[in-house]
């Protein structure tokens, strides 16, 4: 063990970008030498992605401490090192390692797995071979851990299925804790790793074990049945929930990094789950029923947070943060308190509504430099059909209100791509843009710095989209072209309104995978052998070798991004039950069509963009 400890100093540190991003021993560390040797379960946290982006993910920081908290358990830390340091490793043959201690990720009882985003699934087959460990579940022997995914995606794990032993579909606090009491269990009972796979899922109806069902298919590539090959096995899997919101384990003392990172601020979770009902939301959908933390709660744990840390920022996060019951009450208590400190208050996801009105008194102390709003679409028809409670009279008497607060540069996220889009819900994201700048000439100053951020349109499972087609490759190009041109400036973006767009390639990509099965598996695996990486990062993403791992494995993407869904068919993810009934998100889907198709009549949006 000391071997790789010395040479991880000796032969990598020296030579890759950033080493400090790779020592661990940060401040709050919970893990210190032995721990790991000692430990009965050893469980390792991995977060697909590079050290400042994993560390900024609170989930991972609630398992790290929930697994540090647990009596005869142990967890250390593993991201996945940037290209320059895979390099080296790979020259060298310095197997992956953990954060905290250095020890060989191989030597993990449970290797944990976040899955957040689709584009971070080459990423979690780069920790697996990095640490040595057999990429497909139906090759690891009883000397391996048990791969364990949660997080987003594992709401539908189809596409990287083989390469996993077992899912958790849902809350991480509730449902870790029984994994570890139950390892602990088989393992004093001398069960081998393999049959741990088939009791952990016969014991708990949100563990999810891919290798114990038949998928079987029709002859036109759609799914026929998804079936348990045992009698035991549940036929469907139901989400986890942690019942006890208020008093679940939390990250009280967080890991202070020692390099920057992406969110560098205290983060505390105030509510999960979200009342309102957009109708592209994936985690809208799946992270019901709504449940909150007391303002008391709130300020408790802020209070041991910033003295554990003397971060100078505190992030009150939901996923819709204006619908806390108590919002008025926390954010002037919070204000109180800390303010005099010269602590900075983040309220992400603050809904553009009339709660917007109350931002400059409720959020007194935020930096003015820029405010986000995510208005989804530019016209108030649209917005209704997709679920999105703004109008534009709410979007603007706001602005107004920010403006007189003294912000100075918005941000607003727009989709494209709906069914029913047309040409004038494009133009409209460029003149809604324009007229939220021109807003603050009324009080005596020049038009603000406007950014829209405009995403192409991904289907999530269990959404009552989950039936639509993505547009194609040719309909997004033109709908930028459109922007660009109605912008003018030749694009430039050098005016007060700036749009950018999201890479179309990679959008249809995540498109795919969202709504995949498991026969792209082989696609997946391919493109990581053909070096395939950080997906996520424009600087890394390589469309052409998905086109050539597609081409390989047979494997047509519009069938997955591009077709609409008939009504019957059974989609992947039919055996996880992670969101509403399908009847229900159908009968969702339904009534947005009709809302679309009651507006006035317009050209065919695709072949409008066309001419």
């Amino acid at each position: 063990m000391q071997l790789l400890h010395d040479r991880i100093s000796e032969e990598l540190l020296p030579f890759v970008s950033q080493p400090a991003q790779y020592i661990g021993g940060e401040i709050n560390q919970l893990v210190s030498k032995g721990d790991w040797e000692r430990a009965d379960v050893r469980v390792a946290v991995a977060f697909p992605d590079t050290y400042a982006i994993g560390m900024s993910h609170l989930g991972c920081q609630i398992l790290y401490t929930l697994v540090n908290h647990t009596p005869d358990c142990c967890a250390e830390r593993v991201y996945c090192p940037w290209i320059d340091a895979q390099s080296v490793m790979r020259h060298k043959n310095i197997e992956l390692f953990t954060w905290d201690t250095r020890q060989p990720v191989s030597s993990a009882d449970i290797f944990a797995v976040s899955l957040q985003y689709e584009m971070a699934f080459t990423s979690a087959l780069q920790l697996l071979d990095l640490a040595n460990i057999p990429l497909r579940s139906v090759d690891r022997d009883d000397s391996h851990p048990l791969v364990i995914a949660g997080g987003p995606q594992a709401d539908n794990p189809e596409p990287v299925a083989p390469f996993l032993d077992l899912v958790v579909l849902g809350d991480g606090e509730e449902s870790v804790a029984a994994i570890l009491q139950a390892y602990k269990e088989l393992k004093a009972g001398g069960m081998r790793r393999r049959d741990m796979i088939s009791a952990m899922a016969n014991r708990f109806k949100w563990i999810y074990a891919p290798s114990l069902y038949d998928v079987r298919y029709d002859s036109d590539g759609t799914i026929e049945s998804v079936k348990p090959e045992d009698s035991a096995t549940p036929s469907m899997i139901e989400r986890c929930h942690t019942p006890d919101f208020e008093g679940a384990v939390f990250p009280l003392r967080p890991l202070v990094p020692h390099v920057e990172v992406v969110h560098d601020r205290m983060a505390i979770e105030i509510m999960r789950g979200c009342p309102q009902q957009c109708r592209f939301c994936h985690a809208g959908y799946t992270k019901r029923p709504l449940r909150w933390r007391s303002v008391d709660r709130i300020l408790d744990m802020a209070e041991v947070m910033y003295r554990s840390t003397g971060m100078s920022e505190l992030g009150l996060l939901s996923l819709s943060t204006a619908d806390y019951p108590r919002l008025r009450e926390l954010a002037q208590r919070v204000n109180q308190r800390f303010a005099p400190r010269r602590v900075n208050i983040s309220m992400p996801s603050l809904r553009v509504d009339k709660m917007l009105h109350d931002i400059p008194w409720m959020v007194s102390t935020v930096r003015k430099s820029g405010l986000t709003m995510a208005v989804e679409a530019a016209d108030d028809d649209m917005r209704t059909a997709i679920g999105k409670r703004v109008t534009d009279g709410d979007l603007l008497d706001g602005i107004r209100e920010a403006y007189k607060a003294g912000w100075q540069t918005i941000k607003l996220y727009f989709i494209c791509g709906f069914p029913g889009e047309r040409p004038e819900d494009i133009d409209g994201i460029v003149h809604l843009s324009r007229q939220v700048s021109e807003i603050r000439r009324e009080f005596g100053k020049g038009p603000a710095r406007v950014k829209a951020s405009v995403a192409w349109l991904v289907p999530k499972p269990h959404t009552p989209l989950q039936w639509a087609a993505q547009p194609d490759a040719v309909y997004f190009h033109e709908v930028r072209r459109r922007m660009t041109s109605l912008l003018g400036l030749r694009g430039s973006n050098r005016g007060p309104v700036r749009i950018k767009t999201h890479s179309v390639e990679r959008s249809i990509l995540e498109a795919v995978f969202a709504r995949g099965d498991r026969k792209l598996a082989d696609a997946i695996e391919y493109a990581y052998k053909n070096d395939a990486r950080f997906d996520g990062w424009d600087e890394c993403f390589k469309p052409e070798i998905w086109e050539r791992a597609f081409d390989a494995t047979g494997i047509d993407p519009a069938f997955y991004a591009h077709r609409e869904r008939a009504y019957r068919e059974i989609f992947p993810w039919a055996h996880l039950r992670a969101g509403p009934p399908s009847e229900y998100l159908l009968r969702q889907y339904q009534d947005l069509l009709a809302k679309l198709n009651a507006r006035k009549p317009t050209t065919n949006p695709s072949a409008a963009m066309a001419q």
